[in-house]
């Protein structure tokens, strides 16, 4: 996933084009092909989890203990899946973000390039969830609906650092989720590699994320950033509980109210998020949005 608004600040400042240039050299040098990078041909091995075991909504739970080997596979399964459809949905939402920030902009300037060299690594991002998500024999997963439509305000009226630090709740999360499943040899390898890839190239999107949330904020007043704090709390929250999908435990042949109780009292994953995001909420606390507001939202999502 990755990061652009609407609306930038009246002035360049001296080292913003330095950071986009070192990105755009990043890019040249370490980028991938998921087309040519992953291994799409070979059958789906169904000895292989999806995702590493501790990260399942329902590791540690009574109702887990009482799983089959083969059901706990296809759980994880089912589980990266919906987290790969809810990432692509998001990204959509971030990509043209990006475009409607570069409108008519400058195309001589770094910042300009760097932004559609995201848009073009984001779009590759998508393509290979779909394709990720389509080799591990799952449905469309879907945020609910509200939720959908929540996310076509935010698009559309988000800009500034509330957009870049929500883009930014969402690629942290998911980076630490994936550094895990990446090293793990329980994990199918076409997944691992996927993986892989995501977490190289969202690191140079997280490094302009977190640069222009700082830069977006420099010199904003106390109301401005209340209000940012709640908008970035709001929008985490909601990408964060889409994440994992009630239909997955249809799809994966378990009680789904039974699984959805026992997950959403599962204390293991609600550390398991928590310890995923303290660097992040350092970083908000640094940038002064963890207000009480804001902290309400993401205790909420188990988050902090």
């Amino acid at each position: 996933m990755a990061s652009s608004t609407v609306g930038t600040a009246s002035h360049e400042l001296p080292d913003e084009r330095g950071v986009s240039r070192r990105l755009l050299e990043s890019a040249a040098v370490l980028a991938y092909d998921p087309a040519t990078e992953v291994d799409w041909e070979t059958p789906l091995d169904r000895d292989f989890h999806g995702a590493s075991p501790e990260w399942s909504t329902l590791y540690g739970t009574a109702y887990w203990a009482e799983l089959t080997e083969e059901l706990r596979k296809e759980l994880t399964r089912q589980e990266a899946a919906s987290v790969a459809s809810t990432g692509i949905w998001f990204e959509m939402i971030l990509q043209q973000m990006v475009l409607r920030d570069m409108y008519a902009k400058d195309p001589t300037k770094a910042d300009f390039q760097w932004a559609l060299t995201e848009v073009a690594e984001e779009c590759r991002h998508s393509i290979m969830f779909a394709r990720g998500a389509e080799k591990l024999g799952a449905p469309a997963y879907r945020p609910h609906r509200l939720v959908i439509e929540l996310g076509r305000v935010f698009k559309t009226l988000a800009f500034g650092e509330a957009a870049y630090a929500a883009i930014l709740v969402a690629e942290e999360v998911l980076d630490v989720m994936q550094r895990d499943w990446m090293r793990d040899e329980r994990v199918v390898p076409f997944v691992r590699t996927i993986n892989n890839i995501h977490v190289v190239e969202e690191s140079r999107h997280m490094k302009f994320a977190r640069d222009q949330t700082r830069r977006r904020l420099a010199g904003a007043g106390r109301i401005r950033r209340h209000i940012n704090a709640f908008v970035v709390a709001t929008a985490s929250y909601f990408i964060v509980t889409s994440m994992v999908r009630r239909q997955v435990y249809e799809s994966a042949g378990l009680d789904v109210r039974r699984a959805v109780a026992e997950a959403g009292a599962n204390e293991h994953h609600k550390s398991m998020m928590r310890a995923s995001c303290s660097g992040l909420m350092e970083f908000l606390a640094s940038a002064r949005l963890l207000t009480k507001p804001a902290l309400a939202f993401y205790k909420r999502a188990n988050l902090i």
